[in-house]
């Protein structure tokens, strides 16, 4: 056991005081880092979905890019304001679970919380796959190994966030602002070349297209067709807003005065992921460029605006590390949801409690081993699983405005019509945009939604059914009165040893009624154990019982159940001997007997189950005359 601390001090650190709390809170700066990674490493795909799915438009889906994503970025300044409102409304907090629960009942709340839970895992299973994929795509000997490359980063993903708030705040700010820093450049760059009139494409094997005349060229489709492509190319750029609720769900992760300091930070990340995203397309617009399958299409902008040289590889692998980083949103905020969750009693309430660093530590472990069990079901690659990423976050954008709403009607505080409209501008448009994915979307793995949301929700109830039925079963209003029981101790034993004579010395404490049993396997073994027993003479019965097939545990738990059933005892204790080895790696050397009788009897009315370790190495006082005089023995266990 100490070798194992001292493993885990190793990784996770020294244990943290509570009133170390406030000092693990994130300034404006680290925060921006931690908890928007997801939303702004979101521009390294966003722009090259809406271009596959415009793909079969030719190069005349260069046209539509940058309208499409100017819509999407009008909707994401909506849901910004939106956000920002719930931030100051709800300081403690305003996901969106809280928010439908409070204001639009239960069921409302089980939804967005299910479909929280569902976006925040596949945050990680898809962001760690995404930024292997770039890896493996430079390196192609590695893809044998991406699997285990995306579970080994999940797993240092883990280990930072089990150190605390701060430390994986440390972290995670210095790959996010190289990576903004590399995204300024990019587009600026990229920019000013244009303005300056330079050649649009370098000796990179990219051709430059003519994007003035390729309309004319494309055999496009129209009418119903095209406004379908349309419509699904948005959905699938809508991408672009994953993790913008982030922010609004961890509050409490900011110094104070943390509701504005959250808002700036909300912002902040709003207007980066604007230009980015905007930026992106309309530097793939202009410089003619297309998905291809082995570039995407931040690299190819990167080779057209950087050349070959270090620049590209800096943003290259800056986008790698932001993509890897961006499941550390969803490493800050699961938790945080599972927590408010197991307070409700809708998940188990280990989730409430805080580890040795003051973090979630098991819902961070919950939710890597979640996404490590995704990565592996899906051997790395979870493109088919894209389509739930963004609905699951537009049907919490949905309930979390229309709660909003909800709740300004109820407070009616000065401003609250202004507040209202707003809201429920959001409400209506991100609902809309959900129907809109879900028809666009549905054969190319939405109608997962229909399944997995369903299920958690069965899962949340169940676990609250449990708790509530739990709870009746145990409550006890103490006007019963406690009654006397004739109490049967039964002591297994294997032997004279000091671990069975300490177990006899605890037994006779609680009991008169003592009974050593042994079951027996040896017909010769026993027969000797008589006779040392007969000559220990300690005043304990040995009761043999047979064992024709060599179980240990059946004989036993018949002769314990036959107590109770002949009516010889109302409560039985099983009294077991436990030897505890001395080093971690000693019990692999020895059964675990002890173990399986306690198991046998979990479930049994009326049995306790006691273990009394001996622990090797060790002196014990209290046994020591067991260990040296059998003559001193007899009157002890007498007694």
């Amino acid at each position: 056991a100490s070798t194992l601390m001292r493993l885990k001090r190793l990784l996770v650190g020294q244990p943290l005081a509570t009133e170390r709390l406030e000092h693990e809170r994130l300034n404006k700066t680290t925060a921006l880092a931690v908890l928007s990674s997801d939303a702004i490493s979101s521009v390294a795909y966003a722009t090259e979905q809406i271009l596959l799915v415009l793909a079969v438009l030719g190069t005349a889906a260069l046209h539509d890019v940058v309208p499409i994503s100017a819509v999407i970025v009008g909707l994401l300044v909506l849901v910004a304001l939106s956000y920002r409102q719930t931030i100051f409304a709800y300081p403690s907090g305003g996901g969106s679970y809280t928010v439908a629960k409070d204001n639009l009942g239960i069921r409302a709340g089980l939804l967005a919380a299910a479909a929280l839970l569902t976006d925040y895992i596949l945050t990680v299973a898809v962001s760690i796959s995404s930024g292997i994929s770039a890896i493996t795509s430079a390196y192609p000997i590695l893809e044998r190994w991406a699997v285990a490359m995306c579970i080994g980063a999940i797993l240092v993903l883990m280990l930072i966030n089990l150190r605390g708030v701060r430390q994986s705040g440390a972290v995670f700010s210095a790959p996010t602002y190289v990576f903004i820093a590399a995204m300024l450049a990019l587009i600026g760059v990229g920019v000013v070349r244009l303005w300056l009139g330079h050649p649009l494409a370098h000796a990179t094997g990219v051709m430059r297209v003519d994007i003035v005349s390729a309309r004319h060229h494309a055999a496009a489709p129209v009418g119903f067709a095209l406004a379908f492509l349309i419509l699904r190319a948005f959905a699938e750029g809508c991408v672009a807003m994953t993790g913008t609720e982030a922010i609004s769900n961890g509050v409490t992760a900011f110094r104070k005065p943390a509701s504005r300091n959250a808002a700036t930070t909300l912002g902040w990340m709003a207007t980066i992921l604007a230009v980015f995203f905007v930026g992106v397309s309309y530097l793939a617009q202009r410089y003619g460029v297309m998905p291809a399958q082995s570039e995407t299409v931040l690299s190819q902008l990167g080779h057209h605006i950087f050349g070959g040289g270090w620049a590209y590889y800096v943003l290259q692998y800056a986008t790698f590390a932001v993509l890897v980083l961006a499941a550390n949103t969803a490493f800050s905020d699961f938790p945080r949801l599972a927590g408010i969750l197991a307070n409700d009693r809708y998940m188990p309430r280990q989730l409430a409690a805080r580890g040795d660093r003051l973090a979630f530590s098991n819902g961070i472990i919950a939710l890597a081993a979640v996404a490590m069990l995704l990565v592996w079901l899906f051997k790395g690659d979870t493109s088919a699983l894209i389509p739930l990423y963004a609905i699951g976050v537009f049907i919490c954008f949905t309930l979390s405005q229309a709660g909003m709403v909800r709740h300004w009607l109820r407070v009616r505080e000065p401003g609250w019509r202004r507040r209202a409209v707003l809201n429920g501008l959001g409400a209506l448009v991100t609902a809309l945009v959900f129907v809109v994915q879900i028809v666009t979307k549905f054969i190319h793995g939405a109608w997962i939604v229909a399944i997995i949301i369903p299920l958690i929700i069965w899962l949340l109830v169940a676990i609250r059914e449990h708790y509530q039925r739990f709870a009746r079963e145990i409550r006890y209003t103490g006007q019963a009165p406690l009654m006397f029981l004739h109490h049967t101790v039964v002591v297994p034993v294997s032997g004279i040893t000091k671990a069975t004579a300490g177990a006899l010395v605890y037994a006779t404490t609680i009991s008169e009624d003592v009974r050593a049993v042994y079951v027996e396997v040896d017909p010769q073994a026993t027969a000797a154990l008589r006779e040392q027993w007969m000559a220990w003479d300690i005043g304990v019965e040995l009761i043999v019982l047979p064992s024709p097939y060599r179980s240990v545990l059946r004989p036993l738990v018949e002769y314990v159940s036959g107590i109770e059933a002949h009516g010889e005892a109302d409560l039985v204790s099983v009294v077991v001997p436990e030897v505890v080895p001395r080093y971690w790696w000693e019990h692999f050397l020895h059964n675990k007997t002890a173990l399986y009788i306690r198991t046998a009897f979990l479930f049994k009315p009326n049995v306790v189950v006691i273990a009394v370790p001996y622990q090797l190495g060790r002196v014990r006082e209290w046994s020591e005359p067991l260990q040296h005089d059998a003559q001193i023995t007899a009157p002890i266990l007498r007694t």
